[in-house]
């Protein structure tokens, strides 16, 4: 960021705390060096940050003289976002400070079918209550994440019109949680899950999830950066037709889609049809674990499926990871050998050579921690700061 001296009084505040967050300074004399500033100028904007409760300024250890250097970084106390991620049938809330950190979480069973005013409504007023808990108060919250699991226009927090998700399209979602000066973020639920994964591997800009649950979709990192495709509908892996489906209907109209023959819900109709009580995807997790051999058999055959398209996607993207998440996910073992075989067979050797297939280690809070990622990447952004400041 060191600019020459005719252009250094357009480095923001903004700016120096965008260098303070991504750990390239730590001290005052850091960013002069960085960014050409004079002491007056750095001081004026290290305090401005100070002030916002964003950075805190802590004095290092003992020198051999002279004043001692105050390390900077950021404040984790300095504000909270919250976080919504709203499932088919269950809903995840947290409360999460400035790095991230979950500070407080709940659920909620609810069914998307129930229509967006229900589901939203309660949504917002469970997230009002939980961020009033421990004594938190209102005007500390900075940002509001929130993610469904279908399509949306994330320009203006609406859904949009799809058959995955019927009665959600043209509803504006981030209206129902807005409160004057708090943005919201709106998403689908795969890109959250795949910017919480991103976070939790620093260093890795090619990475590919992919949520294996009641559905199958997935998100993707290229270049760093989360890729939403023209008009959103990029990772829309469950939609793609595998060779041996057998002529199954999916639910947005084509037949043989890899989720109408590979996801958590195929599975439990076929493994019902073969005389196994199960109820939902949770059940055949435990079915696999007990060693019942059918649901075994069926749910490494469902990972051959995906493994199938999953191998276009590795050529085409030639990410660093795959990353599996979603309650299926669960049944590693078997699924992820099925993925693996047909992965490694199919696709070509050089994309596959330092190929990591992986399950995600972060469980339930995965959509919390993403959602949060989401709100996070807005207010602590150098644009966000400075307006903040100016409306100070």
């Amino acid at each position: 960021m060191r600019r020459g001296r005719a252009d250094r009084a357009g480095i923001s505040a903004g700016d120096v705390f965008a260098l303070i967050h991504g750990d390239q300074v730590r001290t005052r004399a850091e960013i002069g060096r960085r960014t050409d500033l004079s002491r007056t100028a750095v001081a004026a904007r290290v305090r401005q940050l100070v002030e916002l409760g964003l950075v805190v300024e802590e004095i290092a250890g003992a020198t051999t003289g002279g004043r001692p250097a105050g390390l900077l970084r950021v404040n984790p106390a300095g504000g909270v976002v919250l976080a919504a991620s709203i499932g088919a049938s269950k809903t995840k809330l947290g409360v999460c400070d400035l790095a991230g950190g979950v500070l407080a979480e709940a659920g909620l069973d609810l069914d998307t079918a129930a229509g967006p005013d229900a589901v939203l409504t309660t949504v917002a007023d469970h997230l009002r209550r939980l961020a009033g808990e421990g004594g938190r108060a209102p005007v500390a919250v900075r940002g509001i994440g929130v993610c469904i699991p279908g399509p949306v226009d994330v320009g203006t927090g609406v859904g949009v019109e799809s058959p995955l998700m019927p009665g959600w399209g043209g509803v504006p979602i981030a209206r129902y949680l807005a409160a004057p000066g708090i943005p919201v973020l709106v998403d689908n639920d795969v890109n959250a899950l795949t910017l919480a994964e991103q976070n939790a591997r620093p260093g890795v800009t090619e990475l590919l999830h992919v949520k294996v649950s009641t559905g199958i979709g997935a998100g993707i990192i290229a270049g760093g950066e989360l890729q939403r495709g023209a008009v959103g509908a990029a990772g829309e892996l469950g939609h793609n037709p595998v060779g041996d489906g057998g002529g199954v209907v999916c639910r947005c109209g084509n037949l043989d889609c890899l989720e109408a023959v590979a996801s958590g819900a195929a599975l439990v109709a076929a493994l019902r049809a073969a005389g196994r009580e199960v109820a939902d995807v949770p059940g055949v997790v435990e079915l696999v674990r007990a060693g019942d051999p059918e649901a075994v058999r069926m749910v490494r055959q469902a990972g051959r499926r995906i493994g199938e398209v999953l191998a276009v996607a590795v050529n085409l993207l030639n990410p660093q990871v795959v990353v599996f998440g979603g309650d299926l996910a669960d049944a590693f073992e078997p699924l992820l050998a099925g993925v693996r075989e047909l992965v490694y067979r199919r696709a070509m050797v050089p994309a596959t050579r330092a190929l990591l297939i992986e399950q995600s280690a972060l469980g339930e809070r995965a959509g919390i921690i993403g959602c949060a990622a989401m709100a996070l990447a807005e207010v602590l952004s150098p644009r966000a700061i400075d307006a903040a400041l100016t409306a100070a």
